[in-house]
């Protein structure tokens, strides 16, 4: 299997870098509710989702790792979001709710009024790679992130062959979907495989096309929007997480027969690094900077999938409706801090020159620079301010996750036969012995 490696810029942080992460910083301290331990997803906002939460806990590792914070805080915070997730209430009493209220802990809608949603199974698998992650890094706290996955039934949300579903619910209807497109759906599959999940079937996701953008070939989902319901953009921002966290390479330490190697690996980083080559050339041909990814807004409406190509087209900027809104397409700060973290060029050093005063001392990083107007997307959002913070951990450091074997309570309790939780966990499954292409390739090789 292919070995992780740390792509990119590598060394200690400048003073200006220093003072970049103290204000990312600032967002997570203005933004902490000490009720729950949670941290708002927006400023000021007192919601959260799952990946929200494996956005704190990212941005959590790196203050420590960074110095920002002491031991003692990085315990104290840590042990308080613990509390929290092993009491959670969950939907349908088997797995986190899509949304919880940050100053009381329940379970709420996208109008943050107490209701059980349902699940997403993207987003319960980066909290799953971000709970591995720190229980790796700090293996005092490893037994109480075990226990929290203890708690969740996964008869649901993956099936033996790594298929991942979602869950919706409303108006007394629960309605399940198989979840995740191209890029975020083998980023979802990597947190489910640290925890010896079998995933052949989400990390070779097809069909896949190759389709010409600015001269290069690049791979996107097949699967028709129109009929699936589902747009299937291609991003930024699940390459730069598979890059920073992973180094582009699959979990290798769950023992799993037929897991994901390093035909997979090598594509995921050439497919990566080909998303942002396409964005270098669209600079250089037409003079547009560019680092495009999935964002919210301040208005209306609210949040777009802007795209490298989406629907049909290149540089498709679309409401979650599948509306065009292209006056919405940014300059991405979470974007453009992953692509210089992860390539050194100077399209990197001249992506961060743009956003680089995109801040408030006082209260984070916004979110981006708009493409047609220069003006600023001010909007100060918890998962911008981590990825400010995960990617200077990562020029610091490399990857983050750790391509090794710890036996812990989570493997004791799974190794007993009498005590095994009866929740479909790795153990508790039959064999996938569904092939997952015709000739048993990747789509990615």
């Amino acid at each position: 299997m292919t070995d992780i490696v740390h792509d990119g810029r590598y060394g200690k942080l400048t003073p200006k870098e220093l003072v970049w992460a103290k204000v990312a910083w600032k967002y997570i301290d203005n933004n902490t509710v000490p009720q729950t331990g949670l941290v708002n997803s927006v400023d000021r906002v007192p919601v959260t989702t799952l990946w929200q939460i494996g956005d704190y806990l990212a941005a959590l590792v790196a203050a420590h790792q960074l110095g920002l914070i002491d031991h003692l805080e990085f315990d104290h915070r840590a042990s308080k979001l613990l509390d929290f997730l092993n009491n959670m209430p969950l939907s349908d009493l088997a797995l986190p709710n899509r949304m919880y209220n940050t100053q009381n802990g329940v379970m709420v809608n996208f109008s943050n009024q107490p209701a059980d949603i349902g699940w997403s199974a993207i987003e319960i698998g980066r909290l799953l790679l971000w709970m591995k992650i720190t229980g790796q890094r700090y293996p005092h706290l490893r037994e109480y992130f075990d226990k929290v996955v203890l708690r969740w039934n996964f008869c649901k949300v993956i099936d033996d062959c790594g298929v991942l579903y979602g869950l919706g619910k409303g108006e007394g209807k629960s309605v399940p979907s198989q979840e995740g497109r191209l890029g975020y759906l083998q980023y979802a599959s990597a947190g489910f495989a640290a925890w010896g999940f079998e995933t052949r079937k989400s990390a070779m996701a097809g069909p896949v096309e190759a389709i010409d953008v600015m001269g290069v070939k690049l791979l996107v989902d097949a699967r028709d929007d129109r009929t699936t319901g589902a747009i299937a953009p291609v991003v930024t921002m699940p390459y730069v997480l598979l890059g920073m966290e992973l180094g582009w390479a699959y979990p290798r330490d769950v023992g799993q027969p037929g897991h994901p190697g390093g035909a997979e690996s090598d594509g995921l980083r050439r497919q990566a690094l080909d998303v942002f080559r396409i964005q270098k050339l669209r600079y250089q041909q037409q003079g547009i900077l560019t680092a495009r990814t999935d964002h919210p807004l301040s208005n209306p409406p609210h949040f777009v999938q802007d795209s490298v190509f989406a629907s049909g087209y290149a540089w498709n900027t679309l409401s979650e409706q599948g509306r065009q809104f292209p006056a919405m397409a940014l300059v991405s700060t979470k974007a453009v801090f992953g692509m210089w973290a992860l390539t050194r060029n100077s399209y990197t050093d001249r992506l961060m020159d743009a956003i680089e005063p995109l801040y408030k001392n006082d209260k984070g990083w916004f979110e981006g620079r708009y493409e047609n107007s220069g003006g600023y997307e001010d909007l100060l959002t918890l998962s911008t301010n981590s990825m400010v913070l995960q990617s200077l951990l990562y020029k610091v450091q490399g990857p983050m996750y750790q391509n090794k074997s710890a036996v812990g309570y989570f493997q004791h309790r799974l190794d007993d036969e009498f005590r095994r939780p009866q929740r479909c966990f790795p153990v508790e499954r039959e064999q996938c012995l569904v092939p997952v292409t015709r000739d048993g390739r990747s789509f990615l090789q």
